[in-house]
């Protein structure tokens, strides 16, 4: 099948141009001002139209198997591609943990069938899985993830052998949660003692705290720059944790790398009034300080990349009280949009945008051909209108849980095409049944 899409803002390599798009099959082929094709399959007339890559959302929890009631891997992909992501990373909490290779295998096996998006899935540590951690593949497994704070299951590597053995021992990229639990104990006992069962939800930073982050996160650099381990940090949440990254080589050359999600550049702790356990996420969002320090890095590359951390629960879970609801919501069909509605507001440039949530990924986690518009990549590809808006609601929902914290919000930008491999995805408001996510490969060695 080929697809023309004419006259395009075509968004790419910190440059904007305007250009028509050849896609012959699973691929880009043509970027020329003019292209003349003979009876195209389609042509796509995209004037005014804005051409972006592929969104790589690197942090992903699609809740599939065992905890399907919250999402799954058919379902939340679906919203991903809704929303302009292209191919996700999920993460390896869920039941059973993925912790074995052969457990790591079956969630292959799964999105194979069920995924419209593209797809890796990261293998877990444990304090106990070394020789399991070191089968995994570098070459179509994303990386090894190990949560330094409490999290689903048998997965907290608190163990300092075991952890400097995993950072010498492997040369994959290592992602960590980074939350010092010991910290978190001591903090929940102060507010128990003082509200009992009945904490509220604004205690939630306050518990979950700047120290907690920047005690794990500080050591695990430590432990980084030690052993020469290729550490990747995720969803940075204070200002304090900005001292510690660089912005004075470029990202090929960092060993160590940071990524922020979207809901800590969105909400503050004055949201908590409002959200209340919607916003409940780990690590916690933090203050307007903490939100304004985590712009400025991410502007200034110390930040090398957005993503979401998608985590799924239902409403009845997130209407318990504050020490029984579970953290983590869905993000996944409105990350583009926060971010285009910054770009609108002066806060970023669409190449910026472009920059973190594409380009981004896809270097740091050496992608095979993606995350860019260039001839011979794979098409993945997201064409945004920017004069359209929308109002997100529990009607235009894709995801399994059925809301968001952005309900009632109106965006002033609207995804109108998704494109993975090739394969026209999204298009006029809904989501095609076939399925064309792949598996992602890497550019390393085995």
């Amino acid at each position: 099948m080929n697809i023309l899409i004419r006259n395009a803002f075509i968004v790419n390599e910190d440059q904007i141009f305007e250009s028509d798009l050849l896609i012959e099959n699973d691929l880009i082929t043509q970027i020329a001002p003019a292209i003349e094709v003979e009876n195209p399959d389609r042509i796509i007339e995209a004037a005014g139209k804005y051409l972006l890559p592929g969104v790589i959302d690197d942090q992903v929890h699609f809740r599939e198997p065992g905890l399907t009631w919250k999402g799954d891997i058919e379902s939340e992909s679906k919203a991903a591609v809704a929303g302009g992501i292209t191919s996700f990373m999920e993460q390896p909490n869920t039941v059973p943990n993925a912790v074995t290779q052969e457990l790591l295998e079956e969630k292959y096996k799964i999105a194979a069938e069920k995924s419209f998006a593209n797809y890796s899935f990261l293998m877990g540590g444990t304090n106990d899985n070394l020789e399991e951690v070191l089968k995994t593949n570098p070459r179509n497994v994303a990386g090894i993830k190990l949560f330094l704070g409490s999290s689903t299951g048998n997965m907290l590597v608190d163990n300092p052998e075991t952890l400097e053995k995993i950072f010498s021992s492997t040369k994959m990229l290592i992602a960590v949660h980074c939350e010092d639990e010991a910290t978190i104990k001591r903090n929940t006992e102060i507010f128990k003692e003082k509200y009992g069962d009945d904490i509220p939800v604004t205690a939630h930073h306050l518990i979950r705290s700047e120290e907690a982050c920047y005690i794990s996160s500080s050591k695990a650099i430590e432990l980084a720059k030690k052993t020469g381990a290729r550490l990747h940090v995720f969803h940075l949440s204070t200002a304090k944790e900005m001292d510690l990254f660089r912005n004075d080589i470029p990202l090929k050359e960092k060993k160590i790398t940071a990524e922020v999600c979207v809901h800590h550049l969105t909400f503050t702790d004055d949201d908590y009034q409002t959200k209340g356990n919607l916003i409940k996420w780990n690590p916690a969002v933090k203050t307007r300080q903490d939100k304004d320090a985590l712009w400025e890095a991410l502007l200034d590359d110390r930040i090398d990349v957005i993503a979401t951390d998608h985590a799924p629960h239902t409403l009845e879970e997130k209407s318990q009280k504050y020490l029984k609801a579970p953290s983590g919501g869905p993000l996944v069909q409105h990350a583009l949009n926060i971010m285009l509605e910054n770009f609108k507001n002066n806060k970023i440039s669409l190449e910026k945008i472009v920059e973190k949530m594409c380009h981004n990924p896809a270097v740091l986690f050496q992608i095979e051909k993606r995350g860019f518009i260039r001839k011979g990549y794979k098409a993945d590809l997201v064409l945004v209108d920017l004069n359209e808006s929308y109002t997100v609601s529990k009607e235009n929902i894709l995801y399994k849980c059925g809301w968001s914290p952005l309900e009632g919000t109106t965006f002033q930008s609207k995804v109108t095409h998704t494109f993975v491999n090739g394969f026209p995805a999204f298009e006029s408001g809904k989501v095609s049944e076939e399925r064309h996510g792949e598996r992602l490969l890497f550019e390393r060695e085995h």
